[in-house]
């Protein structure tokens, strides 16, 4: 195990999963199963970090994505949520999920890491989806 996780690894790490992110994005019969595990895991962490709690909005931006409903997003943006997202599902990475806390000190700095690649999409998809709830709402 390393003893250093700093925020170029964690940009290492990101960039090493965009293949499968790549690839996960392009087989339906895996993504809605990988968003469930998601979905899961992050209710189960004993504390959420602040970089954690990102992971609904992402995970809801993934399959917004990949059901067509919201496509106005770089492919680029997707690949680093998704790999971002395949890092913290794992449970053994740099730091292995099993250690208390420290397990999620890595998948806290990826995730992070991505959310600073992301954000403006990020935030242009949460305005779409407001908009989308107020359109509902009138109809």
């Amino acid at each position: 195990m390393k003893r250093h996780f700093d925020k170029k690894q964690a940009m290492v790490e990101l960039q090493s999963r965009y293949q499968k992110a790549d690839q996960l994005l392009r087989d339906d019969a895996k993504m809605e199963p990988f968003l469930e595990k998601l979905e899961k895991k992050i209710k189960w962490i004993p504390f959420v970090r602040q970089e954690l709690k990102m992971i609904p909005i992402l995970i809801s931006m993934v399959r917004s994505y990949w059901k067509k409903d919201y496509t106005r997003v770089p492919r680029r943006t997707m690949l680093a949520i998704v790999s971002a997202l395949i890092y913290f599902l794992s449970p053994i990475d740099v730091i292995p999920d099993w250690i208390p806390v420290l397990g999620q000190i890595d998948d806290a700095l990826v995730v992070a890491t991505c959310w600073k690649l992301v954000n403006k999409d990020v935030e242009d998809y949460r305005q779409w989806q407001k908009e989308r709830k107020q359109q509902q709402l009138k109809s």
